[in-house]
């Protein structure tokens, strides 16, 4: 590792700002990482079926964050889940959220995700997720790393976290139904072995069936609603644990889902009433309008996390123009978008591209650029972009990741990107 010290010129940098900077180890251990993933997964093939043909899903190094971050943007999940409990909240965000919504069935969202970029003034929230992929990877992945500096702290015991996950599921069955017990879980997303996070969905099922929980993976059109029971292939399914991002249950192929769902015939996590209350990006507008939000009562050292979240407007022809005009400052993104896709930087954006955001189907967010992750590439030292998703389950922190990557979004086709394990400093 190259000398972290202090640099002569510029501000003056924190230590975990110098170590993304200066620290090139090599952390991952990858030998260790598959098998790992071949025990949990329980098949020896594992890692050259799933993981080796993709080469950028994890990356070499970890991100150093300050506890002082971490602490930060753990309260602003907080302020977030307890505005998100306001009655003038819960009334403005299903204003405009689908009727499948409307209805609270008890579960919270299993597995949150919420974004951060690393501003110049700290973290700022730039999304919120329900169906927050990679968690039981990245539990993997920050198990299989070497110390390699004395300011690196281990941060997970083997197991802690898919133990937590999985009571996890447990909780929400008992939110929704009161006692017992969940006897079957399904993992459900479309064409799930297509996935790219398909390994994924292995390691929750083996998780699950590990702690004595019947668990299969279901593609979302192969469900049947019959009888008051939603089923897959013959067996009752009692939680669904949903990866589709369709999320209102819309589509034609997930008919037995929604009526099961709306009916309150399956417990499923996250489901729509989460979306709509959490991960709607025109939540961001009312989220980050600090005179609406101290208007409903809203408790100033709230609003003050709330201050994290960047500006955000839904794009309507009648605010068109001005945003125009200022796009440069800005980033848009679909309201019904993930994953990235569609968004848009303001000084990337086409007249021609401007001609469909303009007709409304997006919010404009004011850019916060990402910090960035200096790697080593065979003998050249390059920039990566970073960001760190929280994983959370009812505003509790379960897992801390980053994301290194190049281009406008995270896209896992980056050399030296992928996830990434945090460390503590």
């Amino acid at each position: 590792m190259s000398d972290p010290g202090p640099t002569s010129t510029g501000p003056v940098q924190t230590l975990s700002e110098r170590l993304n900077q200066n620290c090139f180890c090599i952390t991952l251990d990858r030998r260790s990482l598959c098998e790992a993933l071949e025990r949990e997964a329980a098949d020896p093939e594992f890692c050259d079926t799933f993981i080796h043909p993709k080469a950028h899903l994890f990356s070499n190094v970890p991100v150093f964050l300050s506890a002082s971050q971490v602490a930060e943007m753990q309260e602003v999940v907080a302020a977030i889940e307890a505005t998100a409990r306001l009655t003038a909240y819960k009334a403005a965000v299903l204003s405009w959220a689908p009727e499948i919504s409307q209805v609270d069935h008890g579960p919270v969202g299993a597995l949150m995700g919420y974004d951060f970029h690393l501003g110049e003034d700290g973290p700022r929230l730039i999304e919120i997720n329900t169906n927050a992929g990679g968690a039981f990877l990245n539990a993997l992945l920050a198990r299989a790393q070497r110390a390699c500096c004395a300011e690196m702290d281990m941060p997970l015991k083997p197991h802690a976290f898919e133990d937590v996950a999985c009571r996890m599921f447990q909780d929400e069955w008992g939110r929704q139904r009161g006692s017992g017990s969940a006897g079957r879980i399904a993992i459900v997303d479309d064409r799930p072995e297509e996935q790219y996070l398909y390994p994924e969905f292995v390691l929750v099922r083996q998780a699950l069936v590990a702690r004595g929980v019947d668990a299969v993976i279901a593609d979302g059109s192969h469900l049947r609603y019959e009888t008051g029971r939603l089923s897959v292939e013959g067996k009752p399914i009692d939680v669904v644990y949903n990866r589709v991002t369709d999320f209102a249950f819309d589509q034609p192929e997930h008919r037995a889902l929604r009526d099961a769902y709306r009916d309150g015939a399956v417990v499923a996590t996250p489901n729509p009433h989460n979306h709509a209350l959490l991960a709607d990006k025109r939540n961001l507008s009312i989220l980050s309008d600090p005179a609406m939000l101290e208007g409903w009562g809203v408790e100033p050292k709230v609003l003050a996390r709330l201050r994290s979240i960047p500006r955000t407007v839904v794009v309507t022809p009648e605010t068109a123009d001005d945003l125009w005009r200022s796009r440069k400052s800005l980033f848009f993104k679909p309201t019904g978008g993930h994953g990235g896709k569609a968004v848009y930087r303001g000084d990337k954006v086409t007249k021609g591209v401007w001609s469909d955001i303009a007709h409304g189907g997006y919010v404009a967010q004011t850019l916060v650029k990402p910090s960035e992750r200096m790697i080593r590439i065979d003998d050249a030292i390059e920039a990566r972009k970073m960001d760190v998703r929280l994983y959370t389950y009812d505003a509790q922190v379960l897992l801390v990741a980053a994301r290194l990557y190049q281009g406008q979004t995270t896209n896992f086709r980056t050399p030296g990107g992928g996830f990434a394990p945090v460390f503590v400093i």
